[in-house]
């Protein structure tokens, strides 16, 4: 081992290999936990997803942070349309640099490409 280098075990080189591609289901717990806040909520799963999308908007979230909740509400079976939606309604709110901010890391969470010359 070189200076600067670490030794990383197999699992945990997995591990962060799979959150980097955005599988956050290697972190059982914060799964666990998301299934609860959810449950406590009184929302339905859809819903749940689509205000969690808001609230990443409203933050000005981290790009990684799209993957996951975009993710989770198209599994909770919205719509890419509704997604749009979600930034349609708060762009009053939060502000319309805030929903432009958040349409690439949307587009790339979506599987669409950017427009040419554009990088997030």
């Amino acid at each position: 081992m070189t200076q600067g280098e670490v030794a990383v075990d197999k699992a945990t080189s997995e591990t962060l290999i799979a959150l980097a591609l955005g599988d956050s289901g290697v972190m059982g717990e914060a799964a666990d936990l998301r299934e609860q806040l959810r449950a406590d909520s009184s929302l339905d799963p859809k819903t749940f997803a689509l205000i969690k999308i808001a609230a990443l908007v409203a933050l000005d979230a981290a790009p990684a942070s799209y993957l996951f909740q975009v993710q989770a509400a198209l599994d909770s079976g919205a719509s890419a349309r509704e997604i749009l939606g979600v930034l349609t309604a708060l762009a009053p709110q939060v502000g319309m640099p805030r929903v432009v901010a958040a349409a690439p890391e949307i587009m790339v969470a979506l599987g669409l490409e950017l427009p040419s010359g554009q990088d997030i």
